[in-house]
């Protein structure tokens, strides 16, 4: 949905009153007697299914409003012939040493060896855009933009020791502390899109915004699954492919995720929330998230506290997220269901806790030969994924 079709005031108004619609079915269906109870639940179900509809417009609305403000691409005259002659290349498949040259004086990259171009820095940034918009594991983790082909990070672990000494006592050596080494799992994300030659002669047909949208999508889908579920291997290692310890942050060694057990097979209450939270440090409370799929989340807009409030609450203002227990709530629909043994909710401070790692460039290899008579772009993308703390992200298992 456009901007222009709604205005986020008047989409806030309408989820107010999805919301007490859906109190007060939710309440009555508690109420009731067994033989109408599965009439209400019918009701409360579609209830909270449209209340998750006006959540996510929303959100939508707002991010498109934000993406209106963003400023300009960087102009320059080197970039902007570099622009224009990758435009000609992708439709004609002309101007290769042209095209290699404006590369080499707009972003300092080289034909790769393989053959192809770099796409243009307006090109990429745009794709990179297009990827954080699809993917929620983008828009919550940290980003690392690399021009190597690996990333590695030391973190300090502390253990240098201290201790209580007299004005003229002797001071004896501490201890020394532990350095680590963090490193990214690494690999490279391809897209085959094709299009007709008489597509790409047509002016009309806008070549750049197709193919950013188009590999954009297939990229979102594979590498945000590889970022919560993937196992390192030739992709990047995801957030819960790292070991799980039930040890508290002191007791757990580094590099380990806490894992806490809500008591129950394939279901979760509020305190069992509360004890995620609480479980995390004060630090990284402060902009802590929860991370769910929408039918945990249906589960969690039931729960209510001891006094009968109800634990989630809508955003009502522009710019205000949806909250559980005051926190935000970051749909991903690759996170497991709630069932039995299922690590079904995360929480923490994302962007401390896991960072996405994009080497930068975008390369694109003109076929018009392998699949006549269409014209294959060939594009790839080197990109990578890390643990950065592991006491900044709570797993909560849905186990008795």
């Amino acid at each position: 949905m456009a901007v222009d079709d709604k205005d986020v005031g008047e989409v806030a108004k309408e989820l107010k009153g999805a919301f007490d619609d859906f109190k007060a079915k939710n309440d009555k269906e508690l109420e009731a007697i067994k033989s109408e109870k599965g009439k209400l639940s019918d009701s409360v179900d579609k209830l909270n299914e449209k209340l998750g509809e006006i959540d996510k417009l929303k959100a939508d609305l707002e991010k498109e409003l934000k993406a209106a403000k963003r400023p300009g691409a960087t102009e320059g005259k080197d970039v902007e012939a570099h622009q224009k002659a990758f435009g000609q290349f992708l439709r004609k498949g002309k101007n290769e040493e042209e095209l290699a040259d404006l590369q080499q004086k707009a972003v300092q990259v080289a034909v790769d060896s393989d053959g192809g171009f770099a796409a243009p820095e307006e090109l990429d940034t745009t794709m990179l855009e297009l990827l954080r918009n699809e993917s929620p594991m983008r828009e919550v983790c940290g980003s690392i933009i690399i021009g190597a082909s690996g990333y590695k990070k030391l973190v300090n672990l502390g253990g240098a020791g201290s201790g209580w000494v007299g004005e003229t006592e002797a001071r004896p050596a501490t201890g020394t502390p532990t350095i680590a080494q963090l490193e990214a799992y690494m690999g490279e994300l391809y897209s085959n899109p094709q299009a007709t030659q008489q597509s790409l002669d047509d002016i009309h047909f806008n070549v750049e915004q197709w193919l950013s949208e188009e590999v954009a999508r297939e990229f979102a889908e594979q590498e945000g699954n590889a970022f919560l579920l993937g196992n390192g291997e030739k992709k990047p290692k995801g957030i819960l492919a790292y070991g799980l310890d039930a040890a508290a942050d002191k007791d757990r060694l580094f590099g380990k995720l806490q894992k806490l057990i809500s008591g129950a097979a394939g279901s979760f209450t509020g305190d069992n929330l509360i004890d995620l939270i609480y479980s995390t440090k004060k630090g990284y409370r402060k902009n802590a998230q929860f991370m769910m799929n929408t039918l945990t989340l249906c589960k969690a807009r039931k729960l209510k506290d001891s006094e009968g409030n109800y634990l989630w609450q809508p955003g009502l203002q522009a710019g205000q997220p949806s909250t559980l227990l005051s926190h935000a709530i970051a749909e991903n629909e690759d996170m497991p269901d709630a069932e039995a043994d299922a690590n079904a909710i995360l929480f923490g401070d994302f962007k401390r806790g896991y960072a996405v790692v994009d080497r930068f460039g975008t390369r694109v290899l003109r076929d018009p030969y392998s699949n006549k008579p269409n014209v294959g772009f060939y594009t790839t993308k080197r990109v990578g994924g890390m643990l950065l703390d592991s006491n900044a992200i709570k797993v909560l298992a849905l186990s008795a």
